[in-house]
Protein backbone atom coordinates (compact mmCIF):
# COMPACT_ATOMS: atom_id res chain seq x y z
CA UNK A 1 0.00 0.00 0.00
CA UNK A 2 2.85 2.40 0.81
CA UNK A 3 4.29 1.74 -2.65
CA UNK A 4 1.14 3.25 -4.19
CA UNK A 5 1.85 6.52 -2.37
CA UNK A 6 5.43 6.81 -3.62
CA UNK A 7 6.43 8.47 -6.89
CA UNK A 8 9.14 7.43 -9.36
CA UNK A 9 11.79 8.82 -6.94
CA UNK A 10 10.39 6.54 -4.20
CA UNK A 11 9.14 9.56 -2.26
CA UNK A 12 5.66 10.67 -1.10
CA UNK A 13 6.42 14.21 -2.38
CA UNK A 14 7.82 15.47 -5.71
CA UNK A 15 11.56 15.46 -4.93
CA UNK A 16 14.05 15.08 -2.07
CA UNK A 17 13.82 17.75 0.64
CA UNK A 18 16.98 16.79 2.55
CA UNK A 19 19.42 18.30 0.00
CA UNK A 20 17.44 21.54 -0.16
CA UNK A 21 17.66 22.08 3.58
CA UNK A 22 21.21 20.82 3.84
CA UNK A 23 22.43 23.31 1.23
CA UNK A 24 21.24 26.12 3.50
CA UNK A 25 23.21 24.59 6.38
CA UNK A 26 26.34 24.29 4.24
CA UNK A 27 26.06 27.87 3.04
CA UNK A 28 25.39 29.27 6.52
CA UNK A 29 28.29 27.41 8.16
CA UNK A 30 30.73 28.40 5.42
CA UNK A 31 29.55 32.00 5.39
CA UNK A 32 29.78 32.21 9.19
CA UNK A 33 33.37 30.99 9.02
CA UNK A 34 34.26 33.50 6.30
CA UNK A 35 32.64 36.33 8.28
CA UNK A 36 34.56 35.34 11.41
CA UNK A 37 37.89 35.16 9.60
CA UNK A 38 37.40 38.50 7.86
CA UNK A 39 36.09 40.05 11.08
CA UNK A 40 39.05 38.69 13.04
CA UNK A 41 41.65 40.13 10.65
CA UNK A 42 39.89 43.44 9.94
CA UNK A 43 38.43 44.05 13.43
CA UNK A 44 35.05 44.54 11.80
CA UNK A 45 32.96 43.30 14.71
CA UNK A 46 29.70 43.64 12.76
CA UNK A 47 30.72 40.53 10.84
CA UNK A 48 30.71 38.63 14.13
CA UNK A 49 27.02 39.43 14.46
CA UNK A 50 26.39 38.06 10.97
CA UNK A 51 28.38 34.95 11.86
CA UNK A 52 26.44 34.39 15.07
CA UNK A 53 23.05 34.49 13.35
CA UNK A 54 24.23 32.20 10.56
CA UNK A 55 25.42 29.65 13.12
CA UNK A 56 22.15 29.96 15.06
CA UNK A 57 19.97 29.24 12.02
CA UNK A 58 22.36 26.58 10.71
CA UNK A 59 22.01 24.73 14.01
CA UNK A 60 18.23 24.69 13.78
CA UNK A 61 18.34 23.74 10.11
CA UNK A 62 20.78 20.85 10.49
CA UNK A 63 18.41 18.98 12.77
CA UNK A 64 15.60 19.42 10.24
CA UNK A 65 17.98 18.25 7.48
CA UNK A 66 19.03 15.18 9.46
CA UNK A 67 15.41 14.21 10.16
CA UNK A 68 14.50 14.48 6.47
CA UNK A 69 17.71 12.65 5.61
CA UNK A 70 16.77 9.75 7.88
CA UNK A 71 13.26 9.60 6.40
CA UNK A 72 14.47 9.77 2.80
CA UNK A 73 17.31 7.29 3.41
CA UNK A 74 14.74 4.78 4.62
CA UNK A 75 12.62 5.29 1.53
CA UNK A 76 15.66 5.00 -0.75
CA UNK A 77 15.93 1.25 -0.05
CA UNK A 78 19.70 1.44 -0.43
CA UNK A 79 21.33 -1.53 -2.10
CA UNK A 80 24.41 -3.27 -0.68
CA UNK A 81 27.05 -1.20 -2.51
CA UNK A 82 25.53 2.10 -1.30
CA UNK A 83 24.91 1.02 2.29
CA UNK A 84 28.42 1.67 3.74
CA UNK A 85 28.52 5.20 2.33
CA UNK A 86 24.98 5.86 3.53
CA UNK A 87 25.86 4.59 7.01
CA UNK A 88 28.93 6.83 7.15
CA UNK A 89 26.93 9.80 5.85
CA UNK A 90 24.27 9.18 8.50
CA UNK A 91 26.79 8.85 11.32
CA UNK A 92 28.63 11.99 10.28
CA UNK A 93 25.31 13.85 9.84
CA UNK A 94 24.20 13.15 13.40
CA UNK A 95 27.71 13.90 14.66
CA UNK A 96 27.78 17.19 12.78
CA UNK A 97 24.44 18.15 14.30
CA UNK A 98 25.93 17.70 17.77
CA UNK A 99 29.23 19.36 16.88
CA UNK A 100 27.46 22.31 15.26
CA UNK A 101 25.19 22.70 18.29
CA UNK A 102 28.21 22.68 20.63
CA UNK A 103 30.17 25.19 18.55
CA UNK A 104 27.09 27.39 18.27
CA UNK A 105 26.66 27.28 22.05
CA UNK A 106 30.29 28.35 22.37
CA UNK A 107 29.63 31.08 19.80
CA UNK A 108 26.65 32.24 21.87
CA UNK A 109 28.81 32.59 24.96
CA UNK A 110 31.35 34.59 22.94
CA UNK A 111 28.53 36.66 21.47
CA UNK A 112 27.21 37.50 24.95
CA UNK A 113 30.53 38.11 26.70
CA UNK A 114 32.71 39.75 24.05
CA UNK A 115 30.64 40.53 20.96
CA UNK A 116 33.44 42.59 19.42
CA UNK A 117 36.08 39.84 19.32
CA UNK A 118 36.57 36.09 18.98
CA UNK A 119 39.43 33.83 19.91
CA UNK A 120 41.78 32.03 17.60
CA UNK A 121 40.67 28.80 19.32
CA UNK A 122 37.10 29.40 18.19
CA UNK A 123 38.37 30.05 14.66
CA UNK A 124 40.25 26.73 14.77
CA UNK A 125 37.11 24.89 15.89
CA UNK A 126 35.14 26.64 13.19
CA UNK A 127 37.73 25.60 10.60
CA UNK A 128 37.45 22.00 11.79
CA UNK A 129 33.66 22.25 11.46
CA UNK A 130 34.08 23.60 7.92
CA UNK A 131 36.34 20.68 6.99
CA UNK A 132 33.86 18.17 8.43
CA UNK A 133 31.06 19.82 6.44
CA UNK A 134 33.18 19.44 3.31
CA UNK A 135 33.70 15.74 4.01
CA UNK A 136 29.97 15.30 4.58
CA UNK A 137 29.24 17.04 1.27
CA UNK A 138 31.54 14.56 -0.45
CA UNK A 139 29.65 11.57 0.97
CA UNK A 140 26.27 13.12 0.13
CA UNK A 141 27.39 13.79 -3.44
CA UNK A 142 28.63 10.22 -3.70
CA UNK A 143 25.23 8.88 -2.65
CA UNK A 144 23.51 10.83 -5.41
CA UNK A 145 26.04 10.97 -8.24
CA UNK A 146 27.72 7.57 -7.82
CA UNK A 147 25.03 5.40 -6.23
CA UNK A 148 22.01 7.26 -7.62
CA UNK A 149 19.80 7.11 -4.55
CA UNK A 150 16.35 8.53 -5.31
CA UNK A 151 17.10 8.76 -9.04
CA UNK A 152 14.52 7.25 -11.34
CA UNK A 153 16.78 4.59 -12.96
CA UNK A 154 18.04 3.30 -9.60
CA UNK A 155 14.53 3.30 -8.06
CA UNK A 156 13.28 1.31 -11.07
CA UNK A 157 16.20 -1.14 -10.83
CA UNK A 158 15.51 -1.69 -7.12
CA UNK A 159 11.80 -2.28 -7.78
CA UNK A 160 12.67 -4.80 -10.50
CA UNK A 161 15.07 -6.58 -8.17
CA UNK A 162 18.15 -5.78 -10.23
CA UNK A 163 19.99 -4.17 -7.31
Amino acid sequence: MLENLLNNHNLPYPDTIHPIIVHFVIAMVLFAFVCDVIGYFTSNYRLFEVSWWNMFFATISIFIAVIFGQFEAGLAQPYNAAQPVLNLHTLLGWSLAGILAAITAWRYVIHCRTPEKISVYYLAASLLLTVLVGIQVYFGDELVWVYGLHTVPVVEAIKEGLL
